[in-house]
């Protein structure tokens, strides 16, 4: 569900995150990602869609230290033919 020139801005490294360009570079970095991350969840609490653009605030939650943990987050889409071209990440603290 990407275009072949999508990108994605992660939220990290501080300050301004890391940035991916291409379908086959975001593709492996998230399924590198869940890979070890397997349980990891986002729970999405509000989506707004415009046109061709969509924000999702979400809460990502998992285990840390054998303890219930989460993030607060936002991300902005953009979607081309209905296939993300853009997901921008941004979190709070």
């Amino acid at each position: 569900m990407l275009t072949d020139d999508t990108v994605f801005e992660d939220t990290s490294p501080p300050p301004d995150g890391r940035r991916l360009e291409g379908k086959r570079a975001v593709a492996d970095f998230w399924k590198d990602w869940f890979t070890r991350n397997p349980d990891a969840r986002f729970d999405a609490e509000e989506i707004i869609v415009s046109g061709e653009r969509a924000v999702v605030r979400w809460v990502y939650r998992k285990m840390r230290d054998d303890q219930p943990w989460h993030l607060r987050g936002v991300d902005v889409f953009e979607v081309r033919d209905g296939k993300v071209a853009a997901k921008l990440a941004y979190v709070k603290g």
